[in-house]
């Protein structure tokens, strides 16, 4: 038992419980009478959907495939191809894209002034291939003169360069070096209403499977095209209160040549405990009562000392990179995430943060990923503070997600996987 000074998780005579995030330090109260109230749909409310638009409500959306910059990579009944032409782009409907983002955080000029770095070789053979028929001419032409525009270019200045300078602009999209991973649906299949969104907790567990593949993949190709990238931040906003522009689901991998400050710290804590992942990521979950599920290669918990309510899956494998994980381990890390996705529903805003050990890094890792609800405002008071005001208790996530994932699991929704009392919680595995 740890003493009362060094505990993550603290009671108070008049039921107000104070966290501190083992990994950030982040604190956090939760006070009484605050956390059962009902989560408020985020959104306007719902509308008929327009039929005709029913594959064309957002640039993510398959009738509108050259909204976006060319292609990196697709999945389609578990078939993956790489930079294909523009017509092969338009000849179907792909079940997961890789796309750059148009507006990336960090653009191609930064990497190339600060860094000296030039679009990878295959990022130049696809630029051969890409622009070697006219549907793909135009269509960098296009995208290129929509990203100029939005930065500011005049329109008189775009229709003054020449139509080589203007496929030379759009070079940069074949080096992105922040790229989205978008599956298919806008809404589910049947949808008549615009709330009937696709969320990752609406896909199959196969599908999110492959939507998981789809973005290990990616990610793993974004360090090899830039030997300069220090991390790849991966990350997911649902509905435009958690930041989405779009609310069409999709991931964000972005290159950045620093690691951040958390991750600094958790690197630094875990040189000095390699085991802090374990004692504070299960064991200590485990002895509060807020481990939710449970498989062979995962565990799910209420997460604690989070700005706003949330939920962790860790990982239990050893590989030390996500992507050197075998199938059988991403699948079940894929599952529990899944689940957690469905016990939050469509409605609830949330951010997922993917975190895991950079490479080259020494120190032994788990990849986890904490899902927040972003159900409530920070303000002056956490501004000032520093402390944040949850409306949502760990105990509280743990009864409505395990409720929920028994529901769900009763209705075949979720995969095969250990809920409630019953999770043994075992160990993580990685050493």
């Amino acid at each position: 038992m740890l003493p009362e000074a060094v505990r993550p998780i603290r009671h108070m005579a008049d039921g107000t419980v104070k966290q501190t995030n083992p990994y950030s330090g982040t604190s956090v109260w939760t006070v009484p009478g605050r956390a059962n109230r009902p989560l408020a749909p985020s959104g306007p409310p719902p509308e008929p959907i327009d039929a005709s638009r029913a594959h064309a409500y957002c640039a993510f959306c398959p009738d509108r495939y050259l909204e976006s910059p060319p292609e990196r990579m697709r999945s389609t009944d578990g078939e993956w191809r790489y930079a294909l032409p523009a017509p092969q782009v338009l000849a179907e409907t792909a079940d997961v894209r890789v796309v750059p983002n148009l507006f990336p955080i960090l653009a191609y000029s930064y990497w190339q002034e600060n860094y000296g770095y030039e679009i990878p070789p295959p990022g130049l053979e696809h630029a051969q291939r890409y622009l070697a028929d006219e549907v793909g001419r135009e269509h960098l032409r296009s995208i290129t003169r929509t990203h100029a525009l939005a930065s500011g270019m005049a329109e008189s200045d775009w229709a003054a360069l020449s139509p080589q300078a203007q496929l030379d602009r759009g070079h940069a999209f074949f080096g992105s070096c922040h790229d989205l991973v978008v599956p298919r649906r806008h809404y589910v299949d049947g949808a008549e209403v615009t709330t009937d969104l696709a969320g990752s907790g609406t896909l199959t567990p196969a599908e999110h499977f492959e939507y998981v593949l789809v973005t290990l993949e990616a990610a793993k190709a974004l360090y090899e095209g830039n030997v300069f990238a220090e991390h790849v931040a991966i990350f997911q906003n649902w509905l435009r209160p958690a930041g989405a522009s779009f609310e069409h689901l999709h991931k964000q991998l972005v290159a950045i040549d620093e690691l951040g400050v958390s991750m600094r710290r958790e690197v630094d804590m875990t040189r000095r405990n390699p085991f802090i992942f374990n004692d504070f990521g299960v064991a200590y979950p485990r002895a509060e009562g807020l481990v939710i599920a449970e498989n062979e290669h995962a565990i799910a918990i209420a997460g604690y000392g989070h700005r706003y309510p949330s939920l962790e899956v860790y990982s239990r494998s050893a590989a030390p990179s996500p992507w050197q994980m075998s199938r059988a381990e991403v699948r079940g890390w894929s599952d529990l995430l899944h689940a957690c996705h469905v016990a939050a529903g469509t409605q609830v805003p949330s951010n997922e943060e993917w975190h895991y050990r950079p490479p080259g890094m020494e120190v032994s890792m788990p990849l986890r990923v904490v899902i927040k609800w972003r159900i409530s405002t920070l303000a002056g008071f956490e501004g000032g503070t520093k402390i944040n005001i949850n409306t949502i208790d760990p105990w509280t996530m743990r009864e409505r997600a395990v409720a929920a994932l028994t529901d769900a699991q009763a209705q075949g929704r979720i995969a095969d996987m250990v809920l409630g009392d019953d999770c043994p919680a075992e160990p993580l595995r990685y050493v």
